[in-house]
């Protein structure tokens, strides 16, 4: 072979292998961001409507139609369907996620707010209006049980070892520990005016609760059902009363934060888990009502009532990257991986 043909065949081999590694790199990248992919789901409470909103791309491609009121949203367990508290239908619709359809209802009691689901496939909702707790099995679509709570039952969260409920309720202002293996309330927490949520820390030694009146959040040990510690708000130039504490999300990636949505002041308070004390106030929308991390819990979504968007916030750099326009009242909100 001449000097020329060795020297073009050289090139040529050095050529493919380049384009070979290009692909192999576009291909992996290619997954990874798939691999990345999720979808957001907002119940609009006054449009009767879910908005299906891109992880990625953080804009709005579908709008459902669903139930009167939907409030309250969570995912079955294989993520396949979204439950629906429809407050106004006094039932809890079943949402196919791939067709886009309702499918069936599930039994509730008068005007269900909030609700969780446990590994076993037993929903637990919290309905207003008739301060009962009931529990539902979603695979027989059956009630199983209802639960007598206090006054205008609202907030509901399942520990992690899915053995414990805590519920709260607005008049009575207690939050009730639920044994779920009896369906039995062994315990009662006096917390602040108007407890809304409820939600456990990922070792279950806590229940962070908070009270939309009373102005704090509420730290409750699990192992004595007393008050370990009282987290107040205080805002610049916002009067006390336009601060109401609502919404809770608790980090479980080792960082050690909470971030409490504080309705009408339109600002998220990011608090130190280990000390309570609130390291800052992220501003997003008016009425800013419940919360929901991305999968890899490096963005936190807002539902904003007043705005009727929902606002992206960077938690690395702790500023709202955009603002996404839903429908009217956005409620409820869940992120499907």
């Amino acid at each position: 072979m001449s000097k020329v043909n060795q020297y073009l065949t050289t090139v040529v081999r050095t050529t493919v292998c380049r384009c070979a590694v290009a692909v192999v790199f576009a291909m992996g990248a290619s997954v990874s961001q798939t691999a990345g992919a999720y979808t957001l789901y907002v119940s609009n409470e006054k449009d009767n409507t879910i908005s299906v909103i891109d992880g990625e791309s953080l804009e709005v491609t579908d709008t459902i139609q669903v139930g009167q009121r939907p409030r309250g949203i969570v995912l079955s367990e294989d993520e396949d369907f979204l439950y629906m508290c429809t407050s106004d239908d006094d039932h809890i619709e079943v949402l196919d996620l791939q067709t886009g359809k309702v499918v069936h209802t599930l039994p509730s009691g008068p005007d269900p707010e909030l609700m969780a689901l446990d590994a076993r496939g037993r929903l637990y909702i919290a309905n207003e209006d008739d301060n009962m707790v009931t529990v539902v099995d979603v695979d027989k679509r059956q009630k199983l049980e209802e639960i007598p709570v206090g006054i205008e039952p609202e907030g509901i969260g399942l520990s992690p070892d899915g053995k414990w409920l805590a519920s709260t309720s607005e008049t009575t202002n207690m939050t009730h520990f639920i044994n779920t293996e009896t369906l039995k309330i062994e315990a009662n927490v006096l917390v602040d005016s108007r407890p809304r949520v409820a939600q456990f820390t990922p070792d279950g030694k806590e229940v962070w609760v908070s009270s939309e009146i009373g102005g704090t959040v509420s730290v409750i040990d699990t192992e004595t059902y007393t008050i370990k510690h009282k987290i107040e708000f205080e805002v610049r130039g916002l009067r006390k009363e336009s601060i109401q504490p609502v919404g809770v999300k608790i980090a479980t990636d080792g960082s050690d934060k909470v971030y409490v949505a504080l309705g009408p002041s339109a600002r998220v308070a990011v608090i130190n888990a280990k000390t309570f004390e609130v390291e800052k106030y992220l501003l997003v929308g008016p009425r800013v009502w419940n919360l929901e991390f991305s999968p890899d819990q490096q963005r936190l979504f807002t539902t904003n009532g007043v705005s009727g968007d929902v606002s992206v916030i960077d938690l690395k750099k702790r500023r709202v990257i955009k603002s996404i326009k839903v429908g009217r009242l956005p409620w409820g909100i869940v992120v499907r991986p």
